[in-house]
């Protein structure tokens, strides 16, 4: 028996906040609405969501125009990451997005290490190209020069 929930945060593969959706009634009630995720879709919750869905807009918009901001300034930033590394120019581990991200927060930017995007392990010395995901729809590319130390 579905039951439908106003989502109060983003849900992987489900929707995004202020969705309304329809899910299978022990999803809803045991998983979602306990952890926050959701809540009841009552008709005054409804109402409120309308409200919300204005404030939401004003306030998306604002984080959109801040994103693009900062995703013009790291498009002209390159860090430089100097690791040991042995024959072959192989580094002895790698480079993580932990580490892009703390260089960049020593540039002044403050980025969580979950938006910077490394496709493959950097295991090697050279210059690399790293997504950071800064909104849903805005991300920059980094310039990552790997040097030996």
């Amino acid at each position: 028996m579905p039951m439908t929930v106003i989502l109060s945060e983003d849900v992987a593969h489900l929707g995004q906040v202020g969705d309304v959706v329809s899910v299978r009634e022990g999803y809803g009630r045991n998983f979602l609405v306990p952890r926050g995720l959701a809540i009841p879709a009552s008709s005054r919750n409804l109402k409120v969501l309308e409200h919300q869905k204005t404030v939401l807009a004003g306030k998306r918009q604002k984080l959109m125009k801040a994103a693009t901001e900062v995703a013009k300034k790291l498009a002209d930033t390159s860090v430089t990451l100097a690791r040991k590394a042995g024959d072959e120019d192989k580094l002895f581990g790698s480079v993580t997005n932990r580490d892009v991200a703390d260089a960049l927060a020593l540039l002044g930017y403050k980025v969580d290490k979950r938006h910077v995007v490394i496709e493959t392990p950097i295991k090697n010395l050279g210059v690399y190209t790293v997504d950071v995901k800064l909104h849903a729809n805005v991300g920059a590319k980094v310039k990552v020069y790997v040097v030996a130390e």
